[in-house]
């Protein structure tokens, strides 16, 4: 047991470590705010000690406190420098739906036109949800085409579409997440797993063209048909 925790303490600094770096490229003064958090929050903690007697005792929690507010600062920062690199990156959206949490079930780029603007479909206990990203006009008409092919396999069940971007009607990335976890949930869980299976028998863009996967190739043509319209 104490050879596993050896084990996986190095891998959980390396990882912080990665994650500063990254962070630090972004946010050039995440030390400085960091060390300004804990220092302060220290401080206070101590001069309270003083005042009323225990300076020892809340010195000690001054410095729990302090190490907890540096972690919550530091996860919110990194989290937005994280968002922040990947805004406008093509499958953005994506990667954000593929960490949602449990219950959502994810499957990417289910439509595409040439342009490579691009919707993908979670399912959970809110329903279905389609999120595009790429130009919004063009969007508008490959949201419709997909819902409307959904709607023959999954009659009454919501369908929700969401558009990526920064504009008026739009979710910013970084407010993707919180947006679907507040939609109502009016499934249950069995329910979520027969849409789920209704929708599968549709197939996907991904798993009906014969390319490797990973990132697309630069001048690649997509097959037509209705979703390159």
């Amino acid at each position: 047991m104490a050879r596993k925790d050896n084990t996986e303490n190095p891998g959980r600094l390396k990882q912080i470590a990665q994650t500063y770096k990254m962070t630090r490229r972004v946010d050039r003064k995440i030390g400085w705010i960091l060390a300004g958090v804990g220092l302060v929050t220290f401080g206070v903690l101590l001069a309270v000690g003083f005042l009323i007697g225990h300076p020892v005792y809340l010195g000690i929690v001054g410095v729990l406190l302090g190490l907890l507010a540096c972690a919550i600062i530091f996860g919110r920062r990194a989290e937005r420098a994280a968002f922040g690199q990947m805004e406008g990156q093509p499958g953005a959206a994506a990667a954000v739906l593929e960490n949602i949490g449990r219950g959502w079930q994810v499957t990417p780029a289910v439509a595409m036109n040439r342009s490579q603007d691009v919707v993908h479909r979670a399912v959970g206990k809110a329903g279905i949800v389609l999120v595009g990203e790429g130009n919004p006009n063009r969007l508008r008409g490959l949201l419709a085409s997909e819902k409307k092919k959904m709607s023959r396999v999954v009659g009454d069940v919501p369908v929700h579409t969401l558009v990526v971007g920064n504009d008026e009607g739009q979710v910013e990335l970084k407010k993707l997440r919180v947006r679907i976890m507040k939609l109502p949930r009016t499934l249950q869980g069995s329910e979520v797993t027969q849409v789920n299976d209704r929708l599968r028998a549709l197939g996907d863009l991904m798993s009906n063209m014969p390319i490797p996967k990973g990132p697309m190739p630069k001048g690649m043509k997509l097959p037509k048909g209705p979703q390159g319209r």
